[in-house]
Formats: C-alpha cells, sequence, structure tokens
C-alpha cells in the first residue's frame, strides 16, 4: 500500500479546525492519519493549543 504523502509547516485553519474537533475522541494515530501529518506533530500542536483526550475516551482505552 502507497504511503499517503505527508504534510509539512504550517497548519492551516481547516486542519486545526478538525484537530480540535476528533483530537479529544480518537487515537492520536487516526488524528494523524487523516490529516496526513506525524504522531509527533500532532501531539505537539494538541498540546501547544491546549488539547486533551477526553475522559470517555480515556475510560476506552483503560487509562481513565
Amino acid at each position: 500500500m502507497a504511503r499517503k504523502k505527508l504534510v509539512k509547516g504550517r497548519w492551516s485553519n481547516g486542519e486545526l479546525k478538525l484537530l480540535r474537533k476528533v483530537f479529544p475522541t480518537a487515537s492520536t494515530r487516526q488524528v494523524a492519519e487523516r490529516l496526513g501529518r506525524t504522531v509527533k506533530s500532532v501531539e505537539i500542536k494538541a498540546s501547544k493549543i491546549g488539547l486533551k483526550k477526553s475522559k470517555r475516551y480515556l475510560k476506552t482505552i483503560g487509562r481513565a
């Protein structure tokens, strides 16, 4: 399977909107794949804008 080309550089408003919407309730890997970004870049951006995983999501993975 061909790899999706990763996006580099600045985050668009659309990417930030999607990140805010899906980050709290989806795995970081899934979010990264959906955005075409690395897991690390998603983790860093989410942290910088103050996003956290929801308690419901953390319960589903056994972390809450």
